[in-house]
Order: structure tokens, then C-alpha cells, then sequence
């Protein structure tokens, strides 16, 4: 396994919209294992292919916790959030790709998402709480849109022109160990 470079904040990468998957292969799986272990080691809980530069509908997840025994990743290729419920709840985001910045965020406080998982076959799984926050999260990576969207435009501005400020100074934000992890 290789860990991968993860892009951040400016890249207009971010903004793409990512392309399907087309076929479930062993090419796609050592990708989906590299992002395993890229997750990790960031440390997050969630990560989107585009956060990695490939523009395709593939994410990994795992909100089980650091104990490498209790680990529990979840692949999902081609997902589509197919309902999401009334009741909402409020998470603090962090993002790999905006490292080292944190916002409460509210969004539906369970979803049911389709997807293909690492051998092909088509899964639907109905997910709550944090679960529930991180396939959004993730899921809006796909489409181009990022945790700080949900922000007032006043707190997504300044955060947008911190990390551009980073990016000109060809100072690359680092990722830095906290107690937090970051989807």
C-alpha cells in the first residue's frame, strides 16, 4: 500500500464533480486500500478520492475509533444518498482537505445510501449519527462541495482566503497530530 498526497484548500480540484465508476477491479481496490491507509495515518475518518486528486466516486470510511483491532472501514463506490431524514443533528466537521479547521454543521441525522463496496456487489445501508454526517460529508466531496459551504458566507470567505494566503506563500498547511480526526 502507498499513502497519497492529500490536496487542500485552494485546489479547484475540490470543486470537481467526480465521474462514476465504471467497473470494480483490482486496480480500483489497491486505490481503495491506499486511501485506507492515507486516511489513517492524516488521521480522519472519511476520505473522498477527490481529496486525493482522482476525480471518481469512491470513498472510505471508518468511524470506529483508532484501535487498530476495533477497525471497521467501509468502502463505498458509486454511493447515492437515497433519503435522509427530518430529525437534524449538529456535528463539529473537520476536513483532511481544510486541515486544522473546525465548524458545527448541521445536517439530516440519518441517511440511507446505495453503493457498490470493494467486491462489486450493490449494498444499501441505513446510517445515523456520526456515520450519518461523515457519508454526507464524504458524499459532498463527490459533488464538489465542501463542510465550510454550510457556513455563513463571512466564515467561508475568511477561511477560503487563510489557506489561498498559504497557498501563495508556498506554505502547504500541515497536518498537524490533534485529538480530533477529520473526515
Amino acid at each position: 500500500m502507498a499513502k497519497l498526497d492529500i490536496i487542500t484548500l485552494p485546489d479547484p480540484k475540490l470543486r470537481l464533480v467526480s465521474a462514476p465508476v465504471e467497473r470494480v477491479d483490482d486496480d480500483l481496490r489497491r486505490f481503495l486500500d491506499d486511501m485506507l491507509e492515507t486516511m489513517y495515518e492524516a488521521p480522519g475518518i472519511g476520505l473522498a478520492a477527490i481529496q486525493v486528486g482522482e476525480p471518481r466516486r469512491v470513498v472510505t470510511i471508518d468511524v470506529s475509533g483508532r484501535d487498530d483491532e476495533a477497525r471497521k472501514p467501509l468502502f463505498l463506490i458509486n454511493p447515492e444518498i437515497l433519503s435522509s431524514s427530518d430529525d437534524r443533528s449538529i456535528y463539529e466537521e473537520g476536513c483532511l482537505s481544510i486541515p486544522d479547521y473546525y465548524a458545527e454543521v448541521e445536517r439530516p441525522a440519518s441517511v440511507r445510501v446505495r453503493y457498490l463496496d470493494r467486491d462489486g456487489k450493490l449494498n444499501e445501508l441505513e446510517a445515523e449519527g456520526l456515520l450519518a454526517t461523515c457519508i454526507q460529508h464524504e458524499v459532498d466531496h463527490l459533488d464538489g462541495k465542501l463542510f465550510i459551504d454550510y457556513l455563513s458566507r463571512l466564515k467561508r470567505d475568511m477561511v477560503v482566503r487563510k489557506f489561498v494566503k498559504a497557498a501563495k506563500s508556498g506554505v502547504k498547511p500541515e497536518f498537524k497530530p490533534h485529538q480530533r480526526e477529520e473526515m
